[in-house]
């Protein structure tokens, strides 16, 4: 077959197969089944290299597509518990508290807090590995320099003159080289490698993004427990005043020989009971206190020198639509990424399965004088080319796929694991909300009602018509009544930072640190 037609042959097979063929391997197969046909044994005849070098260009100039991971975990496209609220999801959702030292301590957390720094840390060296991962997709190039002296001895060869002694040379020589290595990335294992990795960047991004927002959510719910600890203490405080002053009426009643010694043991009871309270109130203000200085970077000395009170609920939440916390929600996007990466993996792993081809090439000078290195008389050069085809690696290959395969279906399900343990969480606290509201209400009657019963049953204990059984009674009541309404106050806050939370609500583009440390004025109103 005349060289010619064998060129137009091969030429017009690549080029109404390379869009159409579905497996790089098909596509081999057809190349050397054509080659039979026309007679051709591989590689043999200058015609066969060309066809292999223009079959070459042709596919390293092919990419693998990009793939989309499968995100078909259902979801409705309204919020199921609640009533929802028009508007957008607020991003400095702490500004609506409206306090300052909340504003100052997440502020001060966003910049000095040490996990946050080692999450940044962890882009840096994602970022540095994606670009590792990409480096092989250019050519390596270094230069070499070389000094070499020999001897050399001529056994049987004799000095004249010289005795017995071996004929001896000496020799030195000096090379100066320019050497350079290149694997053709032909079934794109490098490139999805490489994107791999840059996905792996993006997730680190999000998981950095998702710290801030985590961190911001725990200290304000640490500066929430600050202040319900401090208001526990405060409760633990007037009670014992309380008891204390009861006792001492009961003492001096029971001295005067109107009330017997029972009364005054209960009431000396209570007052030990109401000092044991107040100091384990007093150890959990202290604990939490120290466990924020942590979280905003401070040693844990406990010093907190501040007026500790509730902020205002604020006013409903916009809750938005549930699509759209797919991609406010930085740990959502994150596992998304990482499902992107070990889809990435999957091709690269594939891609080991066939050749691969590299060219090396060094050029230089080399002489036995130093000075004709910059000579080019004295220049040499190589340049080779090797294609390497795995035969048999006793399974490790195929058994790469196997594991990329089953780290991208646990990715998958991780995702979508995530997802719907995102819309259970905006769902939950949709629901606390308004149960929560509630409960506060009936521990607000029931705070009011216990004390009406404390004074009537004071009343009646001084006017002799009851026991101080009832009196004490009432006192227990108030006392846990008081406790469980400052709890309420601190769960119904907390509950509020929760769904700020799980909504995806954050940062608006700006440095969280600055966002956090701005004038409420700067955020306008639709922050």
């Amino acid at each position: 077959m005349p060289s010619n037609r064998v060129g137009r042959t091969l030429q017009w097979f690549l080029d109404s197969q390379i869009s159409s063929l579905s497996r790089v391997s098909d596509f081999v197969l057809r190349i050397s089944t054509l080659s039979v046909r026309c007679g051709l044994r591989p590689f043999s005849t200058a015609r066969s290299l060309l066809a292999a070098l223009a079959f070459t260009l042709v596919v390293s100039c092919a990419h693998v597509p990009d793939r989309e991971p499968g995100t078909d975990t259902p979801h409705p496209g309204q919020w199921q518990a609640g009533t929802p609220v028009p508007g957008d999801v607020r991003d400095v959702w702490w500004r609506e508290f409206n306090d300052a030292h909340l504003n100052g301590f997440i502020a001060e957390s966003l910049t000095n807090n040490y996990d946050l720094q080692a999450a940044a840390a962890r882009v840096e060296i994602a970022q540095a590995e994606a670009a590792i991962a990409g480096a092989d997709l250019f050519p390596s190039v270094g230069v070499g320099a070389n000094a070499e002296r020999s001897r050399r001895n001529y056994i049987g060869l004799p000095i004249p003159g010289g005795g017995d002694d071996p004929l001896t040379t000496h020799s030195t020589t000096y090379g100066l080289s320019l050497n350079t290595s290149w694997e053709l990335d032909l079934w794109g294992r490098i490139r999805s490698g490489k994107r791999a990795a840059q996905a792996q960047v993006e997730a680190s991004r999000d998981d950095l993004q998702d710290a801030q927002l985590s961190l911001a959510g725990q200290t304000a719910k640490t500066w929430l427990a600050v202040v319900e600890a401090r208001e526990q203490v405060n409760v633990a405080q007037r009670t014992l005043e309380s008891f204390t002053s009861s006792a001492e009426q009961i003492r001096d009643r029971y001295e005067r020989g109107i009330r017997p010694p029972l009364d005054l043991r209960l009431a000396l009871a209570n007052v030990a009971g109401a000092e044991a309270a107040l100091d384990l109130r007093q150890v959990a203000y202290e604990r939490a206190v120290r466990q924020l200085d942590i979280l905003v970077g401070r040693y844990p000395a406990g010093e907190l020198q501040m007026d500790l009170v509730f902020p205002a609920m604020p006013g409903p939440v916009p809750a938005g639509l549930p699509s759209e916390m797919l991609v406010r929600r930085p740990d959502l996007r994150a596992s998304e990424q990482r499902l992107r990466s070990a889809d990435w993996r999957v091709a690269e792993s594939k891609a080991t399965l066939l050749p691969r081809l590299s060219l090396t090439a060094s050029g230089g000078t080399t002489s036995e004088d130093l000075a004709d290195l910059v000579s080019a008389d004295f220049k040499v050069w190589t340049l080779a080319g090797n294609l390497a085809q795995p035969l048999f690696e006793g399974g490790r290959l195929r058994a790469g796929v196997r594991r990329a395969n089953a780290r991208a279906k646990a990715a998958l399900a991780e995702y979508r694991s995530t997802v719907l343990l995102a819309f259970s969480e905006v769902e939950s606290a949709l629901v606390s909300e308004s149960l929560l509201a509630r409960r506060e209400d009936s521990l607000n009657q029931a705070v009011e009602q216990s004390r009406a019963a404390l004074n009537l049953a004071e009343l009646r204990y001084g006017a002799g018509l009851d026991t101080i059984i009832t009196v004490l009674e009432a006192q227990r009541r108030l006392f846990e009544a008081e406790t469980q309404q400052v709890a309420i106050r601190r769960q119904r806050l907390e509950n509020r930072v929760d769904l700020h939370l799980a909504l995806g609500g954050g940062f608006n583009g700006r440095d969280a640190a600055e966002q956090a440390a701005a004038p409420p004025a700067a955020e306008g109103e639709g922050s």
